[in-house]
């Protein structure tokens, strides 16, 4: 990818085309909300790091940039990743699944962690299931499953 800052002209190819599932043109598939789900995976360890999603727009800058730009739907605006925090993501390759409705960036995750609340990946519990679940009434539990929180999330984004 070029480092230059020319701006270019990025085209989606039409969703009505026939070969979608087989061919070889980027036709991202957003939902009724204009928005594509967009997993980070950190690209040397396969380890997934946060599940975020795209617009058009955020789409279309992550591949001028190289960087990890999403959509946040809480605050409703463009999201690039590591503005607040320093925590860039760098692109390292876009993944589509067979209907384009999907994507798995593989990226460098640049600073201590890709989590908001300190830890290294937003995917930092587990789900009880099968044999672990109990019948007492209690919701189901989750179990941490890494090491904790990489970073003071209050000193990097500011109290809640």
């Amino acid at each position: 990818m070029s480092n230059s800052n020319e701006t270019k002209r990025i085209i989606f190819a039409d969703r009505s085309q026939a070969d979608v599932e087989q061919g070889l043109e980027f036709a991202p598939k957003f939902d009724a909300n204009g928005l594509i789900a967009a997993m980070a995976v950190d690209y040397k360890t396969r380890e997934p790091l946060m599940l975020a999603y795209m617009n058009d727009e955020a789409l279309k800058l992550t591949l001028q940039l190289g960087e990890a730009v999403y959509f946040s739907r809480s605050r409703q605006k463009l999201w690039h990743k590591g503005e607040t925090s320093g925590h860039v993501q760098k692109v390292k390759e876009i993944l589509v699944d067979c209907d384009q409705d999907a994507l798995v960036l593989l990226v460098d995750q640049i600073g201590a962690g890709a989590c908001h609340t300190g830890h290294h990946s937003c995917f930092y519990r587990s789900v009880a299931f099968g044999d672990q679940l109990t019948d007492d009434g209690k919701p189901v539990q989750l179990c941490l499953s890494d090491g904790g929180a990489v970073f003071d999330a209050d000193a990097v984004y500011g109290k809640h």
